[in-house]
């Protein structure tokens, strides 16, 4: 297979392993809304915050969207790694100019741009999807690069992103982008049966309903009902809604109609399906049930898509949901979605324009368009799924998810990383901000808009010192919730599924071991068996011992031979040189 090479390549390749992790500290003053809201706003060089964040967040982003610089030569660089290496150097010296003229703008771009391709990648869940922005100067390095870290078999589309009409171009106006779009797998998504669709006016309507409405009734799912078969009736035939009017029942987790449960066409599996409430046998279809297996039945029956009768003597119906079917099988699970074409118009201005009106001036060159992303994001994610983004500018990814939420009454979370600290505080913070809690603004008539809270809320994090020091040494600093969340990344290559209790030495388990970390801050490099820090056979009895795991210990040190390890089917490992990966 082809492959890109270029000046620096060398040095960059295995440099996302060389970069140090980092501490993470939360700003509680830049911070808005709700603090627990699980959405995150780091300062930093993203490089470092990437490493900083990997033991937390990786393989759990479900959609990563990114808008990189561009390298047209024209915006202020400041994505500069301080590699070690002549060749690195070389290009780092030199002042980027004119292609023509100096042909290292590329070179210097790739090597921005692989580390970070790298570390991004392992954040990426099984059916995670990555999405970055990039216009014709640097599309084809971008392919090239993305195809060697995501694997060209990984590849799904470039979406054309038409913006403006440029009449003062000399030869040929060029207003387009580009979205490259890859698959963490795409096998994995095959596997499991994935299709995006793309909602409608009309279902995004009813969805908003259904959600004002519960923001009214809370759990009262009659009230609910009662208000989404009102709306229907509220509105004109030619009403983009009107054609859903069949979904017109609702539980907690939104609107859907009854469908039949008979195979399409007829001929289907005849197998034996019991009643919950009588026990008998459920009456079968004359098209034989819709699901090939008992299995497939049973699942949906757990899942909630079937829904029994009064009792057998009639077949259960089918919920099929307005917005999002469980049921994969179904041929109407696509009933009123569409597929996203390879190409669409949006003027650039609709997202200057939001922008003036938050900030009240012209405040960031080019943002992106959050009702774009918005879109982008629902098509590829869910309810609940972790968005990131590694270049977050103006904060255009945190607009799109929150108005995703607000508009479906869901929990999607954000998670971006901005370098300048300029920008970082005084736009995309503050823009964050707005959104949430609401704000107005002027149009060209004089009049005051209000524009309603999106609510949520985010913290806003800067990064603090490496946890290990150039010796490879505990830097001073570090606490137990620091270090834990490192020790079970690096032991186990997962994020720690909860935050390690001070007090606790077991901070985890994964595939038959239980971690466990012995560790005092305040004797940071020495063996202290009055701190904790050393295990020893009183300390080793009286662990909290797990069934059918084996223990892994972690501490500065061990009175305990190799055999008294061994007979209690327990390992030692020495902090910090034997945490790998320091």
């Amino acid at each position: 297979m082809p492959t890109l090479d270029w000046l620096g390549k060398r040095a960059v390749v295995n440099h996302h392993r060389e970069v140090p992790y980092r501490l993470i500290h939360c700003d509680k003053t830049k911070s808005v809304g709700d603090p627990d809201a699980g959405n995150l706003l780091v300062q930093g060089d993203n490089l470092e915050a990437l490493k900083a964040l990997l033991p937390y967040y990786a393989g759990k982003v479900k959609c990563i969207y990114i808008d990189p610089p561009y390298n047209t030569g024209n915006e202020g660089w400041v994505y500069n790694d301080n590699v070690n290496s002549p060749e690195i150097k070389a290009w780092l010296g030199s002042v980027v100019g004119k292609e023509a003229e100096d042909l290292s703008r590329h070179d210097k771009w790739l090597c921005m741009m692989y580390p970070r391709l790298r570390l991004l990648k392992e954040f990426l869940r099984d059916d995670g999807v990555i999405l970055i922005s990039i216009d014709d100067f640097e599309v084809a390095h971008l392919r090239e690069i993305m195809d060697e870290i995501f694997g060209r078999n990984n590849f799904i589309a470039q979406i054309v992103w038409e913006k403006s009409r440029k009449n003062d171009a000399k030869f040929i106006s060029v207003g387009h982008e580009y979205i490259c779009v890859y698959a963490k797998s795409l096998n994995y998504l095959k596997n499991i049966g994935t299709k995006w669709r793309e909602k409608t006016e009309g279902m995004q309507l009813i969805s908003k309903e259904y959600n004002r409405l519960k923001s009214i009734h809370s759990e009262d799912l009659n009230a609910i009902e009662t208000g989404i078969r009102k709306f229907y009736s509220s509105i004109d035939k030619k009403h983009p809604s009107k054609a859903y009017s069949r979904y017109n029942k609702v539980d907690k987790d939104g609107v859907w109609r009854d469908d039949n449960m008979s195979w399409p066409g007829g001929g289907g599996p005849k197998y034996d399906v019991i009643h919950p409430v009588t026990g008998q046998v459920c009456a079968v279809p004359s098209g034989g049930w819709r699901y090939s297996t008992p299995e497939k039945m049973n699942l949906m029956i757990e899942k909630g898509v079937v829904v029994f009768r009064d009792d057998h003597t009639e077949p259960p119906i089918r919920k099929t949901r307005l917005l999002k079917a469980v049921d994969t099988e179904s041929e109407n699970d696509d009933e009123g979605l569409k597929v996203m074409t390879s190409y669409f118009f949006r003027s650039s201005l609709q997202a200057s324009n939001v922008i003036s009106s938050i900030f009240g001036k012209k405040a960031f060159d080019y943002p992106k368009d959050h009702e774009i992303l918005a879109s982008l994001i629902d098509y590829v994610s869910d309810d609940g799924d972790l968005i990131m983004d590694s270049f977050a500018g103006s904060g255009t990814t945190a607009q799109a998810v929150l108005s995703l939420n607000k508009s479906y009454g869901g929990n999607r979370k954000f998670l971006l990383i901005e370098l300048d600290k300029d920008i970082c505080s005084d736009i995309t913070a503050i823009r964050i901000g707005k959104v949430i809690s609401g704000y107005e603004y002027l149009d060209k008539k004089g009049e005051k808009i209000s524009i309603e809270p999106l609510g949520g809320g985010f913290r806003y994090c800067n990064l603090g010192t490496p946890l290990f020091d150039e010796f490879g040494n505990i830097s001073e600093g570090v606490t137990f919730q620091d270090l834990a969340a490192h020790v079970f990344f690096c032991e186990t290559g997962s994020p720690i599924p909860k935050r390690a209790e001070t007090g606790n030495p077991l901070i985890g388990t994964f595939q038959g071991r239980a971690i466990y970390l012995l560790y005092d801050g305040d004797n940071i490099g020495f063996a202290n068996a009055n701190a904790g820090n050393v295990l020893s056979l009183d300390i080793l009895n009286n662990l909290e011992k797990l069934p059918e795991h084996s223990p892994v210990i972690y501490g500065e040190g061990s009175t305990l031979s190799t055999e008294t390890l061994r007979e209690n089917g327990a390992t030692f490992k020495q902090i910090p040189y034997q945490i790998e990966g320091v």
